[in-house]
């Protein structure tokens, strides 16, 4: 698969070998499909090998049930529709019900048999046609209009709170003299608080995992839950961790590929989150990162995955084990949801919006606007 990509020779030595050429190419791939880049072959790393095999018009693209198609040929094809003004949602690999309808559409319109199947002659359809929309990303145009017309409160809305590891994954694990921090149970504690504080602003809030979790759960089933709730905001946390201690600061990811892919709403909101952590709490700004993990791409809502801060790091760590300070993460948090539901001409300053004040208001029975 990784020569068929041009990403390694198979000439080299030792082919049939795990060797460096090999891990090298491995991390190159995960470098370009916005995975995690360790240069192992686990079971994301290798679905995305597995799609990445299709091209565009290799073979007949339809909605199998109950295992969808996936392939870079999707994603291709959800990429031309959405250029063209379809509606297929996220372009996401996998050819679903929006995808079918959005081909059934197209090939209704070009008086072609509406089945939602992509084959030759839906093929040769789409590459004669042009784009339709302009003025912008046909996505971030419509993601942008859902977001305005739903309204600036966030009195109703369903946020899932996703405290990362748990059960016999405990993440990163930092001995402290007598006392032992492990991620699993910080972001717990964090989204715990979160909780609270979006619950108190009207918010209907569904936390992915409890503190006495027996197993981790898979991303894919914490985006599953997401979906299955219908959720606005998917928020995961994380604490991160680094051999060199010397590594610190807080970073927001959101979903997107190496060829401009992204979900505009999520990149919003990740932006956002990253600049109210930074103004206040004062970490490091490592900036906000596109990638393409399940847990991001699969979720069909706004999402980021937050790593707070790097555990392994002295300054950090006395920060994420003080409760005040994770108050003032969750305050930051809360403050980005709220911005993201302003209209971006009625925006204000970061750092400026009181979520006591928006408690206050909303407890009261007034909807803040």
């Amino acid at each position: 698969m990784l020569a068929t990509l041009d990403l390694l020779s198979p000439s080299v030595p030792d082919a049939d070998e795990f060797d460096a050429h090999t891990e090298r190419a491995v991390r190159a791939f995960q470098q370009s499909r916005g995975l995690s880049v360790d240069g192992r072959v686990g079971a994301e790393t290798w679905r995305a090998l597995d799609a990445a095999r299709w091209r565009l018009g290799a073979r007949t693209l339809y909605h199998a049930v109950p295992e969808p198609l996936t392939g870079e040929d999707v994603r291709s094809l959800q990429e031309r529709l959405l250029e063209m003004g379809y509606d297929v949602g996220r372009a996401d690999a996998i050819y679903g019900v929006r995808t079918s309808r959005a081909v059934a559409q197209f090939q209704r319109e070009v008086g072609l048999p509406p089945d939602g199947t992509c084959g030759p002659h839906t093929m040769n359809a789409l590459r004669r046609l042009g784009r339709k929309v302009v003025g912008g990303r046909p996505q971030w145009l419509r993601e942008s209009d859902a977001i305005r017309q739903s309204g600036p409160t966030l009195v109703g809305r369903t946020i899932v709170v996703d405290p990362g590891h748990g059960g016999t994954d405990p993440g990163v694990v930092v001995p402290d003299g007598a006392l032992r921090w492990t991620e699993a149970d910080l972001v717990h504690d964090l989204a715990s608080r979160l909780e609270g504080r979006l619950a108190a602003a009207g918010v209907r809030v569904q936390l992915t995992r409890g503190p006495a979790l027996r197993e981790c759960l898979p991303d894919v089933d914490r985006a599953h839950l997401a979906n299955s709730l219908g959720a606005d905001v998917f928020i995961s946390l994380h604490l991160d961790g680094h051999a060199n201690p010397a590594a610190e600061g807080v970073a927001t990811y959101h979903y997107g590929t190496d060829n401009g892919v992204t979900s505009a709403t999520g990149e919003r909101l990740a932006g956002l989150v990253q600049r109210e952590i930074v103004a206040r709490t004062g970490l490091r700004d490592c900036r906000t990162h596109a990638k393409a993990w399940d847990l991001l791409r699969l979720t069909r809502m706004p999402a980021v995955r937050v790593e707070v801060g790097y555990l392994t790091s002295p300054t950090d760590r006395a920060q994420l084990v003080d409760p005040r300070f994770r108050d003032r993460v969750v305050e930051a948090i809360v403050a980005a949801v709220q911005r993201m539901y302003y209209p971006v001409e009625r925006d204000v300053p970061t750092g400026s919006i009181d979520v006591s004040e928006l408690r206050a208001v909303v407890a009261a029975g007034t909807v803040v606007d």
